[in-house]
């Protein structure tokens, strides 16, 4: 009993002195200061600037009105009266528009029929073709949008005013048989940053430890290789569980008031959604922090010096945002990257906060993602030991090679 005293004592004796020694390393590099400091600050409000105004607004089109009628006219100043659509002008034919939209004048066409307005009075179906430049999704969801209010306000009253030729109550039929109301759950304002900056937020999080946690290791072998084999910065005889540990809570204490500020104040200061408990998603990124930090000391087995940090996370950073769901959903993922998606920290960590923070979620309404970042962080601790190991073979191998 007094060994097993003895060696917690002395664990926890070497993570404090490992600690102490991370800590020195980490504020005397201002590479690390960067990453773990000004990365946090700049990067999220940088990028929501980029997706600000969240809504595209009066997107010039162009109009091809065959039939020049009061009707079609009609329908040509509800489209322009629209907040998301503006007239450029109307052209002579559809070469004419499409010439337009090659020059970047217009980024839509609507081609009216000449029938149109003939058809509407025979109370048969008319035609109103649209074309819509599909370079950016933005504008083609607000054409869609806004069309789709028009048609649905146009065939009310078409039925009333079919209706009252009948002799029937017009006035009963003026709206739909069926009416809705949308209610946008997390995104009430139906903007790009509210949608997305949610889940960019807690992959800058994850980005930004394992770049640290990459160069930590990248610049420590470094230092291991000009020494022959040794480290003059680190305590030497420190057990491997302690150095994680010692890395991984020197990286998070950086990140305490690095996540208040990405989580907290930055949906309040552009005002994204934001109607969780603070305590219930702060509490959910304990485990995505540990995991991160678990992941990245992970991860630094492929570095071998300081700058190929660099391209790890370049990389990755692509490849994780696609596996978070943001972009395509992970249901419609084939299953060999519903796994992948399944063993990166930011998947679960985008799936859990999004529904607290922009849903209103609770912490154990998440608890699907909440466990499974808990047990990548027991995964990733467990690889990061394997990780530290061959890392110490490779160098010494490397370090035996050069001087045979």
């Amino acid at each position: 009993m007094n060994n097993v005293l003895k060696h917690i004592r002395n664990w926890f004796s070497a993570l404090a002195k490992a600690f102490a020694r991370e800590w020195q390393i980490v504020i005397h590099d201002q590479g690390m200061m960067i990453f773990f400091v000004l990365l946090p600050l700049f990067y999220p409000v940088v990028y929501t600037l980029i997706y600000n105004p969240e809504v595209v607004t009066e997107i010039p089109i162009a109009v091809v009105d065959y039939g020049r009628t009061a009707e079609s006219r009609k329908l040509a100043r509800q489209v322009d009266a629209s907040p998301s659509i503006d007239i450029y002008d109307y052209a002579t034919d559809m070469a004419e528009a499409k010439r337009w939209m090659a020059e970047g004048k217009v980024f839509g066409i609507l081609e009216i029929d000449a029938d149109y307005g003939k058809n509407l009075g025979r109370t048969e179906q008319a035609h109103a073709n649209f074309y819509c430049q599909m370079s950016l999704l933005l504008r083609y969801r607000a054409f869609m949008s806004a069309l789709t209010e028009i048609q649905l306000h146009d065939i009310a009253e078409i039925t009333r005013d079919r209706a009252d030729m009948l002799g029937l109550a017009g006035q009963q039929l003026s709206g739909m048989p069926i009416e809705d109301h949308a209610h946008m759950l997390g995104d009430t304002q139906q903007g790009f940053a509210s949608f997305i900056m949610p889940g960019i937020l807690v992959l800058i999080l994850q980005q930004s430890i394992v770049l640290g946690m990459c160069m930590l290791s990248g610049t420590s072998r470094e230092r291991w290789r000009r020494n022959g084999g040794h480290d003059p910065l680190l305590f030497p005889k420190v057990p491997a569980s302690a150095h994680i540990w010692a890395r991984t809570l020197c990286v998070s204490v950086f990140y305490i008031p690095a996540t208040l500020f990405l989580l907290h104040c930055i949906p309040q200061l552009f005002d994204l959604p934001h109607a969780g408990s603070a305590v219930d998603y702060l509490l959910f990124i304990v485990p995505l922090i540990l995991a991160s930090c678990f992941f990245g000391q992970t991860l630094a087995v492929l570095c071998t010096d300081r700058e190929s940090c660099f391209l790890i996370v370049v990389v990755s950073s692509i490849i994780f945002i696609f596996l978070t769901g943001l972009i395509w959903p992970r249901y419609a993922m084939p299953d060999l990257w519903l796994w992948l998606g399944s063993i990166v920290p930011s998947t679960w960590g985008v799936e859990g906060f999004v529904r607290i923070n922009s849903n209103g979620a609770t912490l154990a309404q998440t608890s699907t993602p909440y466990l499974w970042l808990w047990a990548l962080t027991a995964g990733y601790f467990v690889t990061a030991l394997i990780a530290r190991h061959i890392i110490i073979l490779s160098d010494r191998r490397r370090i035996l090679k050069d001087a045979h």
